[in-house]
């Protein structure tokens, strides 16, 4: 008996494991009967996590992990990012897995509080360099399959993750990477269930490494990638995994999440509605839930253009969960120290917002974290619960309220719900683009003048390529 027959016709509950729509889902997308919708979102997300792997490369971390990797050596068979060099598939994943997120510029689901692309787009394009050659259709299957897996879990988890304590990015990512790199290998159903289970022995990705603003937060999704490229060979090779991996007596769902999860939002209309159509993408280079208050900030400082050295406070209202990701501890976010306790302090990001405006890269630099203008206006911020927004929005990427004070009593304030790169609120074409050759100029190594608009075009007409080695070399 098949793998899939096996937990279909399972006696623990009426239905099977979801693993099994899982599997078949993730074996047998195809690119060609996709909606062009879907395939231009998949498109802009290889695109936005390509561009966000090129600024990556010269993060801290990402240097220290390539030097392993090519200490280890072993197998020609996958591209390092930029850095360049043919190392082991699941090795050549890790790292372009941990420069794609390096920089937390790349895609947010804001419903699922989660990173997709990171995970899916790196272990796919190593999976299929492992496979020999794949074609444009085939990577954007592949990445279609990763996104919409990490992003169904994602809305079907009904705990937050802060009180979960794990990074739901690399949690899920575990089996949306598995997802990405078994249609990239070619997996049949049943290997594809094999693989989930075998990625299930090694699915991990805590909450404290932002806390403790440890490089790791940059790494885990990296580990994910990982490990999806050695359980997606194992299972080609007829390695057995756990059957019943979300639903059984000692599956995900229980041991990982205490069984809050909605097994409806993941079964429901799989493969007719996708749910990476919600991603969002970045325009600023920190934690998305900064950035209602950035855009906030943007307006009102237009609306009132006066210097900081005139504002008396600042008061930002978040939810609760916002509140302790990007609020707390109050010394760490009123005055960070490293980069990543930056990309994760609203009084940070507003203070840089009301004095430059829209936030960039050099922000989020050991220079920036210099600056005294910012630090004093920051040491003015004041985050709280607002109890409207929290009882609304919950464990979404935070509205926020926005007031500020002048000393001579003028005061301003907006809300906004929707940030810049939301579906609602969707970055243009320009802005993206833009965003890419941003990226470009922070590469760890110099890069072709012309690499932005190579890489823009190229995955452009990605359905058109044979092979995606003409988009590795653009990345190499």
């Amino acid at each position: 008996m098949s793998a899939i027959a096996e937990v279909a016709t399972r006696p623990q509950t009426a239905t099977p494991d979801v693993v099994v729509d899982l599997s078949r889902f993730a074996a047998t997308i195809d690119a060609a009967r996709l909606d062009p919708n879907v395939v231009k979102a998949v498109k802009t997300n290889i695109l936005d996590t390509l561009s966000c792997a090129l600024a990556g490369s010269s993060a801290k971390a990402i240097a220290e992990v390539a030097g392993l990797v090519q200490e280890w050596g072993g197998a020609r068979q996958a591209d390092l990012f930029v850095l360049g060099g043919k190392f082991p598939a699941h090795h050549a994943a890790w790292v372009n897995a941990g420069m794609s997120h390096a920089r937390d510029y790349d895609d947010t689901h804001d419903g699922a509080i989660l990173h997709a692309g990171v995970t899916a787009v790196p272990a796919a394009i190593a999976a299929g360099q492992l496979r020999g050659t794949l074609s444009g259709a085939d990577l954007i299957a592949a990445v279609a399959a990763g996104l919409e897996v990490t992003c169904r879990l994602g809305v079907a988890i009904q705990v937050d993750i802060v009180e979960s304590g794990f990074i739901y990015t690399s949690l899920l990512g575990y089996f949306g990477a598995t997802a990405a790199a078994g249609r990239a290998l070619g997996l049949t159903p049943e290997e594809m269930l094999n693989a989930f289970g075998i990625v299930y022995s090694s699915v991990a990705g805590n909450h404290q490494v932002t806390r403790d603003a440890s490089l790791m937060k940059r790494l885990q999704p990296g580990l994910a990638a990982q490990a999806a490229v050695v359980a997606v060979q194992l299972a080609k090779r007829g390695i057995r995994g756990a059957q019943h991996v979300f639903e059984g007596a000692d599956g995900f769902f229980r041991v990982y999440l205490r069984n809050r999860v909605d097994g409806n939002a993941l079964r429901n209309d799989l493969g007719e509605r996708f749910e990476l159509l919600n991603l969002s993408y970045k325009p600023y280079p920190c934690c998305r839930d900064t950035h209602t208050s950035i855009d906030a900030v943007v307006q009102l400082r237009a609306q009132a253009p006066r210097s900081a050295a005139e504002i008396e406070s600042i008061r930002v209202g978040v939810t609760g969960p916002g509140y302790q990701m990007v609020c707390v501890p109050e010394p760490v976010r009123l005055a960070p120290r490293t980069i990543v306790e930056a990309q994760f302090s609203i009084p940070y990001a507003v203070a840089a917002a009301w004095i430059d405006g829209p936030l960039g890269m050099r922000h989020f630099s050991d220079e920036g974290l210099q600056r005294a203008d910012v630090l004093s206006l920051a040491a003015r911020v004041q985050p709280y619960v607002d109890a409207e927004i929290d009882r609304e929005w919950s464990r979404f990427v935070p509205p926020a309220r926005v007031s500020v004070r002048f000393r001579d009593g003028q005061t301003v304030q907006t809300r906004v719900d929707h940030p810049k790169g939301h579906p609602r609120n969707p970055m243009t074409e320009a802005e993206s683009a833009a965003k890419t050759a941003d990226c470009a100029t922070y590469a760890a190594t110099p890069m072709r003048a012309d690499t932005a608009q190579r890489l823009i075009a190229t995955v452009g007409k990605l359905d058109a390529l044979e092979d995606i080695a003409e988009l590795i070399r653009i990345m190499t």
